[in-house]
């Protein structure tokens, strides 16, 4: 079988080998691939493993042989499912590989914007703190997560675990998804009033059509005033022209966040350098631990659909 790998420098910097792939086939490794080059990468290819390379229709016609998708990713809204279905080429994505990662990137964000650590470190290294006339300089405002409520929008297995986080501080917990489930050691609540009533709204859903844009002007402004947005999810689920808006206003007094609707972030992103925007580049999944389980799924994904038991799979 050809398999083909079309964005291996967005799972490795040569940290982690992709050579199990040559157990189940001829391997052909890019290190990204543009939309240009596409096509005529993956055309012979009777498999195609990707990150985030867009796989749609114009390039993938030409891919006749193709049987297989597989995802070095949960998501795979860059997958075109509907001509995968047509053409009968199973799709299967890797989930809960980074559950554990994603909820401590966003306590990260979190601590950092309510204990000020990376603040404190530069004012200390800058000579502030032999210059100080106290032993104990209050230069930033600093917070405690105890008694305070987190609103978790997407009740998954990442929205369970930033829960178990958020009681290990002794926070009130507040969950919403589309289902109603069960929270544990917290209340099950409507969006509206998950919104209104946390100190702290973190977002752990898919991007889909009923998350797109989920968190406007309109939303950002039913929070509570001085209320901390985390999105460590995907850049679309909000407007970031609203959440500047938000920032710049202090509706909000920060936020938090991994993921930008357009990735590498734009030179005109609106969001950089805004006061109290704290951002990351994309990074809360991708620990070396988290990265090497993600490719025994990877592998267990493609050796179960050559036996003919496909796991994971996302179509059809």
């Amino acid at each position: 079988m050809k398999i083909v790998v079309t964005d291996a420098q967005t799972i490795t910097k040569g940290d982690i080998s992709l050579d199990f792939l040559n157990k189940y086939g001829e391997t052909e490794i890019y290190p990204l691939t543009s939309k240009e080059e596409t096509a005529e990468r993956i055309k012979d290819a009777e498999a195609v493993i990707c990150n985030k390379t867009p796989l749609n229709r114009d390039n993938l016609s030409g891919a006749e042989k193709l049987k297989y998708i597989g995802l070095f990713a949960t998501g795979y809204n860059n997958i075109d499912i509907e001509y995968c279905n047509e053409k009968g080429i199973t799709v299967c994505n890797a989930g809960s590989y980074s559950t554990n990662a994603v909820a401590q990137h966003t306590f990260a964000l979190i601590l950092e914007h309510f204990t000020r650590v990376g603040k404190y470190n530069d004012f200390v290294q800058q000579g502030g703190w032999k210059n100080s006339p106290t032993f104990s300089p209050f230069v930033y405002n600093i917070n405690e997560l105890y008694g305070k409520t987190i609103g978790i929008v997407g009740y998954g297995s990442i929205g369970k675990a930033v829960g178990k986080i958020a009681h290990a501080f002794g926070m009130n917990i507040l969950a919403y998804s589309r289902n109603f489930k069960e929270v544990e050691n917290g209340e099950f609540c409507s969006l509206d009033a998950l919104l209104k009533n946390s100190d702290i709204v973190t977002v752990h859903c898919p991007l889909n059509k009923d998350s797109e844009k989920m968190f406007t002007r309109e939303t950002f402004n039913k929070m509570k005033k001085g209320a901390f947005f985390v999105n460590t999810s995907r850049g679309g689920v909000l407007c970031e022209e609203d959440l500047k808006e938000a920032l710049e206003s202090g509706q909000l007094s920060g936020a938090g966040i991994d993921v930008l609707e357009t990735e590498p972030m734009k030179e005109d992103c609106c969001l950089l350098n805004v006061k109290n925007c704290i951002i990351t580049p994309h990074i809360a999944w991708a620990h070396y631990e988290t990265r090497i389980r993600l490719m025994e799924i990877v592998e267990n994904n493609i050796k179960s659909f050559i036996e003919g038991n496909p796991v994971n799979k996302v179509n059809g």
